[in-house]
């Protein structure tokens, strides 16, 4: 038997930030995103020896230890680590040794949700081996927790509902873990329009969003008024690509990704650079009517919206920094397990 998951990578529209803790404990956050054709994988497979065998294949990396019931957490592959320490001790697991291998679509630190996703699609494998009833709010809150708490990983909520739950997607974010996921009936047309307007290019860089996720909530706890005052306009930015989406005025989600660019690079430092505005000025430049920095920004993927067959240009216009396109589609499914 080999058991199978894969949960998709998510591209945020609007809001991004918000959904951190205090300020999402405060104030309230709310984030607009939507996954893509881009997953991360994994597979458990049971082997005849009493040994636990981690594979990220992406990466290269392969650690082998007798089984146990722990596994040490020191900074190599983590994050499987600490999916598997936290089902053994909630859920207990049969004494047999098996084979986890996980891969990723996007780099690490790209900015698209990709550790979050991962902790996701593990957890999945997991539960479609111990046959776990596990709900989508299951599975996103205990990834969270894996992440947060038990792996202390500083960031937002957003990553682990988007990867369970799949779709277009408006959340909000409270107090005490409190979490609601509004799935958008979003008419095909638009979405086709967005995805054709859209263009998802890689920086070929990467960040610790660590550090900058720390600076933003350190700003909240600070009370400094203009981080605070940009993630309330990055709230209402939310409301803002929400209604546009629904009534199909693509025509404004140009307009609300530069406002929110905007209001971004206020949060805290190292969100934005001398090579992120380069490539954001001569993209609009070239006509795209604006974009966004993915995830805690610093580097990885950066969105721009193109009207008006414009993408063609704009995507010429970025080759000279280094990047690439990255080629995808809107997905409406999330976490997806079977069994071979």
């Amino acid at each position: 038997m080999i058991y199978r998951s894969k949960a998709p990578l998510r591209i945020g529209l609007a809001g991004g930030g918000t959904d951190v803790s205090p300020y999402s404990d405060l104030y309230g956050g709310a984030i607009l995103n939507a996954t893509v054709s881009l997953y991360a994988y994994a597979n458990i497979e049971p082997i005849n020896e009493n040994a636990i065998i981690l594979h990220a294949l992406d990466r290269q990396e392969e650690l082998r230890f007798e089984w146990s019931n722990q596994l040490p957490i020191d900074g190599k592959l983590d994050l499987l680590k600490g999916v598997y320490n936290r089902i053994q001790q909630q859920y207990g697991m049969p004494l047999t040794g098996f084979r986890l291998s996980t891969f990723v679509d996007a780099p690490a630190g790209s900015g698209l949700g990709t550790s979050s996703t991962l902790v996701v699609a593990i957890i999945g494998a997991f539960a479609e081996m111990l046959r776990l009833p596990l709900g989508e709010y299951d599975i996103a809150h205990l990834a969270y927790e894996i992440e947060r708490k038990d792996l202390n990983m500083a960031g937002g909520r957003q990553d682990q509902y988007a990867a369970t739950f799949g779709g277009v997607n408006f959340m909000e974010f409270f107090a005490d873990d409190k979490v609601i996921v509004n799935p958008l009936r979003i008419k095909q047309q638009y979405l086709f329009e967005l995805e054709h307007n859209l263009v998802l290019y890689y920086t070929a860089t990467s960040r610790e969003s660590a550090k900058i996720i720390a600076k933003q909530s350190e700003n909240v706890v600070q009370k400094k008024e203009k981080s605070i005052e940009a993630m309330h306009q990055l709230k209402h930015q939310a409301q803002r690509m929400k209604e546009a989406l629904l009534k199909g005025r693509v025509n404004e989600i140009g307009e609300i990704l530069d406002f929110g660019f905007q209001q971004k690079r206020q949060m805290a430092e190292g969100i934005s650079n001398e090579l992120i505005d380069e490539i954001y000025t001569a993209a609009k430049k070239a006509g795209a009517s604006g974009g966004k920095i993915s995830g805690a920004g610093g580097g990885g993927f950066m969105t721009f919206y193109c009207p008006d067959n414009n993408k063609y240009a704009v995507i010429n216009s970025l080759a000279s920094f280094g990047g690439y396109v990255k080629n995808y589609q809107f997905v409406d499914h999330g976490l997806t397990s079977w069994t071979m």
